[in-house]
């Protein structure tokens, strides 16, 4: 059984440094994100900050990546000081913060950003709203690669949750009487 507990607190401890290693490049990737184009005269420099999606899911991944940070340092406490149980309190919340919060927030992110990406590369005929990546062509291109990222960073978030979703419900299976009466919840 240590073992086992060893391996989930190891692979809880990767995850959380793909994770924030993942946010941070999405992040950086989409933040260091320009192009400029010129039209007649008049230049015309794209940016992340011209689609309000992108914010939402740099600041997105910034959350996340910090949060992830504050975690792997809580981890390599927890790992050192030998102590695989904590309280059902501490384990809610962090069960909480990792679903509800960063989880959700990451999926929201990148499907806003999706979605904006879309209008982007494909338009919008209906509304006459044109295809902006055949303009600004590298830019797109980044920013793909940046949502790409934030993909993986999601998916390993979601991963993360399941685990402290495991550690907060183990928490609970030790108590036999409590599991024997079935008319408590």
């Amino acid at each position: 059984m240590k073992i086992n507990e060893r391996k989930v607190r190891l692979t809880e401890l990767i995850l959380r440094c793909l994770v924030c290693a993942l946010a941070l490049v999405s992040a950086i990737l989409i933040v260091t994100d320009t192009q400029v184009r010129e039209i007649f005269t008049i230049q015309k420099k794209a940016k992340y900050t011209d689609m309000k999606a992108l914010v939402f899911l740099v600041v997105v991944n910034g959350i996340a990546a910090a949060y992830s940070l504050v975690h792997v340092a809580r981890c390599v406490a927890g790992m050192m000081k030998g102590s695989v149980l904590f309280s059902k309190p501490l384990a809610w919340a962090i069960f909480s913060g990792d679903q509800q919060a960063i989880a959700y927030l990451t999926v929201a992110g990148l499907a806003a950003a999706a979605q904006s990406a879309a209008f982007a590369k494909l338009g919008q005929p209906e509304l006459q709203w044109m295809k902006i990546c055949t303009m600004y062509g590298r830019f797109c291109n980044q920013v793909g690669e940046g949502i790409g990222v934030a993909l993986l960073a999601s998916i390993g978030m979601v991963m993360v949750s399941c685990i402290s979703a495991l550690g907060l419900f183990r928490l609970y299976g030790g108590n036999k009487a409590w599991q024997s009466s079935p008319s408590r919840w």
